[in-house]
């Protein structure tokens, strides 16, 4: 997938927010978007790692791209259904 078809749809900050207030708004978001569009969600919370992954994998939704900085998580993920 090249990086036009990875353009997010909705983009979530959430830096400065902590567990559970990531996951809520990105359940949110994938709710909020069609099925196929992609969401991206930014925080420094770093229980999300675990959290998101955990997310999208029991929702089923596909997680297209996780990468992590010093103190930034980047997530896009695609909903599926």
């Amino acid at each position: 997938m090249d990086k036009d078809q990875m353009k997010p749809k909705k983009v979530v900050d959430c830096m400065g927010l902590f567990c559970p207030v990531p996951l809520f708004q990105t359940r949110e978001a994938i709710d909020s978007v069609d099925i196929g569009d992609i969401i991206e969600l930014i925080t420094d919370d770093p229980a999300a790692e675990e959290d998101i992954k955990r997310f999208a994998k029991r929702t089923g939704h596909e997680l297209l791209h996780f990468e992590k900085d010093e103190e930034t998580l980047r997530f896009l993920i695609k909903r599926t259904k």
